[in-house]
């Protein structure tokens, strides 16, 4: 029966058996490539990171870490783990109640000395200067920019609620933050030959994100702006990371059920310090990076692709619930899934056409 089926396939294709033969080999090759840098990728990481990566050298750079955005969610499972490596803290948020909480947590937990700066990033400039007073001759060893903010919901651009205040704070704590933080430590950084940036971007960034349009381009920034001053920066010491996770629990998400693909801040953390000198972008965690390389393979008009007649079928649907949460981030790329599905099928099938026409 196999025989005869192999028989039938040369038959039907004649003499283009040959180039199918080539098509075949070629598309498996790029396959089993990728699949192999990906694996690898992530064995170095698990198996050699701690000792081949930056990690175990933070506390020989400096003796403080800067964290923004540290009263919760990866911010503050940074400041722990860096608490845990003998780095002395600075916590850097809006509220100084949480702040002192979490500055006493840390102490108790780590015996190292806390410090905290209160300070709204979506004010004006002049926050940057009490910062800069505050920081003005410490030792930073790392400062991990993860002050930064989204939608209440995905949502078209011109029905955001709020839209001007919501994209000047988005702007403000997801574009300037961080440029301004970078402004600020970096220069030391550079005197001293040594030192780490964490930038904490989004899986966003790694193309066009609809419903989530103005959030996705900042994201995109912090992403291009880390691998500029990488490249810039890595003959002087001073090593840059931009980090593009997916979905993590945090308030931000409003998950709070942990998973293999959506890891708690701490697993997170712990995963992504370990592919600090490693990695200068990465998607900090096993299955983020397996959903990034995913991402990658696929043409951006699938990314884009959305239900354009949403509205009229279900227009004014509760925005508050989670339901509409979900609903309408993924109703955005329904037909682009569909058409996915179809386009991989097919590939799936020259795959195997050309295998057997070459066997």
């Amino acid at each position: 029966m196999h025989e005869e089926f192999i028989n039938f396939i040369r038959y039907y294709l004649g003499p283009t058996t040959e180039y199918f033969s080539c098509l075949g080999f070629i598309i498996y090759a790029l396959a089993m490539c990728r699949i192999m840098t990906s694996v690898l990728t992530l064995a170095t990481q698990s198996l050699f990171s701690r000792n081949l990566g930056w990690m175990s050298r933070l506390t020989y750079l400096g003796e403080w870490a800067v964290i923004t955005g540290s009263t919760d969610g990866i911010g503050k499972a940074y400041a722990e783990e860096l608490a845990a490596l003998g780095l002395k803290i600075i916590l850097i948020s809006r509220s100084p109640e949480k702040l002192a909480a979490v500055a006493k947590e840390i102490e108790e937990a780590h015996k190292v000395e806390v410090r905290t700066i209160a300070v709204d990033f979506s004010d004006n400039e002049s926050i940057y200067n009490k910062i800069k007073n505050e920081l003005k001759g410490l030792d930073i060893s790392i400062l991990v920019n993860n002050v930064g903010m989204s939608y209440p919901h995905p949502e078209y651009f011109v029905e955001i609620p709020n839209r001007t205040e919501t994209l000047s704070s988005l702007i403000k704590l997801n574009v300037v933050a961080m440029t301004m933080m970078t402004s600020i430590v970096l220069p030391d950084m550079v005197k001293k030959n040594c030192g780490v940036i964490v930038n904490v971007s989004s899986a966003s960034a790694a193309g066009p994100c609809p419903l989530l349009t103005a959030y996705s381009a900042c994201k995109a920034y912090v992403k291009y702006f880390s691998e500029g001053l990488s490249a810039e920066y890595s003959d002087k010491g001073v090593v840059i990371q931009c980090l593009m996770p997916f979905y993590v629990t945090t308030k931000m998400s409003k998950l709070r059920k942990s998973s293999a693909m959506v890891p708690t801040p701490t697993a997170y953390v712990k995963s992504s310090l370990s592919s600090l000198g490693i990695s200068s972008c990465s998607f900090g965690y096993w299955s983020h990076n397996f959903l990034g390389w995913f991402t990658k393979t696929l043409p951006r008009f699938f990314l884009t692709c959305k239900k354009r007649k949403y509205n009229s079928v279900f227009p004014n649907l509760m925005k508050e619930t989670g339901f509409s949460y979900w609903f309408k981030y993924f109703t955005c790329r329904l037909w682009g899934g569909m058409v996915l599905n179809w386009i991989s099928f097919m590939m799936l099938v020259t795959l195997t056409i050309s295998v057997l026409a070459s066997s």
